[in-house]
């Protein structure tokens, strides 16, 4: 079976930069788009970043272009999402998912497995 496992959230001020990882097993990594999204207290889950099987192909909401980065390390089974320029709204869970439709990387739907997020926290 397909995991997902998230890590490097936490608290930061406003202005610093995180780097989220997540560690893909079970399947062949190298195959799948992938995709973050991130969920707010009380909002629907929303698209951060998408990236092609290859790495040649990035998707960013609009929130978080020019701030954010995904990228991918398939000789370890990793996709990052590189956050600069943090800012309150970014505080959210942050899930990374691999894409099962094609098409759009916005949609959740196009997604059949998911890791269990890790907290990202922006302070003003």
């Amino acid at each position: 079976q397909v995991q997902l496992v998230e890590s490097g959230g936490g608290l930061v001020q406003a202005g610093v930069s995180l780097r989220l990882s997540c560690a893909a097993s079970g399947g062949t990594f190298s195959n799948w788009d992938m995709g973050w999204f991130r969920q707010a207290p009380g909002k629907e889950r929303e698209f951060v970043a998408g990236i092609s099987w290859s790495g040649g192909s990035t998707y960013y909401a609009g929130s978080v272009k020019g701030r954010f980065t995904i990228s991918r390390d398939n000789a370890k089974n990793i996709v990052y999402l590189q956050m600069n320029s943090l800012k309150p709204e970014d505080t959210a869970v942050y899930y990374c998912a691999v894409q099962h439709v094609s098409g759009s990387y916005a949609y959740t739907g196009n997604y059949d497995y998911w890791g269990q997020g890790t907290q990202v926290t922006v302070s003003s």
